[in-house]
């Protein structure tokens, strides 16, 4: 039986998460209805449900947004054939893209016109690597398990790497280690690419799972963040699951557990995380929270929506 849970801090929405959700919310309170939302305005069905209750219509592509209406683009950023294809249908564009996630774009068009072949490690199909692709002709992709002695470019002591912002720096340091072996002039932004809330959480839940017997994360399966938090905590071997509401929770993963920890990815609401957190404090379960460091980021929001 469960007997003690422990909750770790940082944990849940990060800054560019916050701005992307007010982002819409404010949309909503100053513009006539309806305001359209192209994609998961984050990766959470949660998220969405309460936005698209609220009156947001979320839209796959432009082509099913009316002419002239306003449409916000999500967090994960957009490739500019997106911003042109917007223009071209005369939408009223407020883009909620993260600002850490822009870093990157500007830094693929910074190598792309220095003559630079650039690679862009990440997950194929993930709404931020298809922007990211998106943002000079010629990038490649490259998966973080991916061998790198088949790769071609144009100059060897031209080639560049960036990379998705929601990897886990274990699973990107040696795939930016196969590159460098392969292309050894390979230049690296001057900052790190992997978000610091991305890196917070990730240290956050591998120093919980020392401490517990089993790890949740709740997170929704399409969260990149999510699952890398998972993997995170496997990798310290204790089990970990993710599960995007107490309704997923197998009763199984908790045989011979005494203390269980809780952590959220980064598009999570707390009122998920207190569902869970809920069901086992009902069970007679006590609960503390541990804050293994403190986060005070915060992004300023998109200039249309700021008043």
């Amino acid at each position: 039986m469960v007997e003690r849970v422990v909750v770790v801090s940082p944990r849940g929405f990060c800054a560019g998460v916050v701005r992307a959700i007010t982002t819409v919310e404010r949309a909503l309170a100053l513009f006539p209805p309806p305001v359209y939302v192209r994609r998961a305005i984050v990766h959470n069905a949660h998220v969405v449900a309460r936005l698209t209750a609220g009156g947001a219509v979320f839209v796959n592509e432009l082509d099913e947004v009316p002419i002239g209406s306003v449409v916000v683009l999500s967090a994960h950023g957009v490739a500019p054939s997106v911003h042109e294809q917007a223009r071209a249908r005369r939408l009223r564009v407020i883009d909620a893209t993260c600002p850490l996630v822009a870093k990157v774009h500007r830094e693929v068009r910074r190598f792309s016109d220095a003559g630079c072949d650039v690679f862009l490690i990440g997950h194929a199909g993930h709404d931020e690597v298809v922007g990211t692709l998106g943002q000079a002709p010629g990038i490649q992709l490259m998966e973080p398990d991916a061998d790198a002695s088949h790769l071609r470019v144009a100059d060897p002591d031209r080639v560049a790497c960036v990379m998705q912002t929601t990897l886990s720096q274990r699973e990107t340091a040696p795939a930016v280690g196969r590159l460098r072996d392969r292309f050894p002039a390979l230049a690296e932004p001057a900052a790190e690419d992997i978000c610091f809330a991305t890196r917070n959480r990730q240290a956050a839940v591998g120093w919980l799972a020392t401490k517990v017997d089993v790890v949740l994360i709740v997170g929704d399966r399409s969260s990149s963040n999510s699952m890398r938090l998972r993997e995170e905590a496997s990798a310290s071997g204790t089990p970990a699951y993710l599960i995007g509401s107490i309704g997923e929770l197998q009763d199984e993963w908790l045989t011979g557990a005494r203390v269980v920890g809780v952590s959220a990815g980064a598009s999570t609401p707390e009122s998920v995380v207190d569902e869970v957190v809920d069901h086992f404090r009902r069970q007679g379960a006590s609960v503390r929270d541990e804050v293994f460091l403190d986060e005070q980021v915060s992004f300023r929001l998109p200039s249309q929506v700021r008043s």
